[in-house]
């Protein structure tokens, strides 16, 4: 009952606390979302009969990332390892290392007998076709 008291003279404690609330969530907000983005960061083009899908994958050798195809889903797979420094006193070391793994829904089924996978300077660039027999088939409109 003692709380009813303050409304007479404009002050609301709790109208002051919720105003700070919102403050403090206003300026964390993007706090955190760098650090849980995911690796590898990907792009995705689609053609009429194929899709394409890049990756990069700095520091991290061909021989170091595996792909996986069932029906219309890609696995990317890999490990990041630190380059050896010797004895060093880090003063900053933001760049991630250890295992990673990206799951891919593809817009449509591919044929795994064509996929092509190349690697250059840390791109990894995968192109996969669509079955022919999955492909989309004009038809003809005839007049009546």
């Amino acid at each position: 009952m003692p709380l009813l008291g303050f409304a007479p003279y404009g002050f609301d404690p709790f109208a002051e606390l919720r105003r700070m609330q919102s403050e403090m969530n206003r300026l964390f907000s993007g706090v955190g979302a760098a650090v849980t983005r995911e690796f590898p960061p990907i792009n995705l083009w689609l053609g009429d009969n194929s899709v394409v899908v890049t990756a990069e994958l700095p520091g991290v050798g061909r021989d170091d990332v595996s792909l996986s195809l069932l029906d219309d889903v890609l696995t990317l797979e890999g490990e990041r390892r630190p380059r050896d420094e010797g004895d060093v006193r880090w003063h900053r070391r933001e760049r991630g290392y250890g295992s990673f793994a990206r799951t891919i829904q593809l817009p449509f089924r591919v044929d795994p007998g064509s996929v092509q996978a190349r690697f250059n300077n840390g791109i990894l660039e995968i192109e996969l076709q669509r079955p022919p027999e999955d492909r989309p088939k004009k038809i003809e409109i005839r007049a009546a």
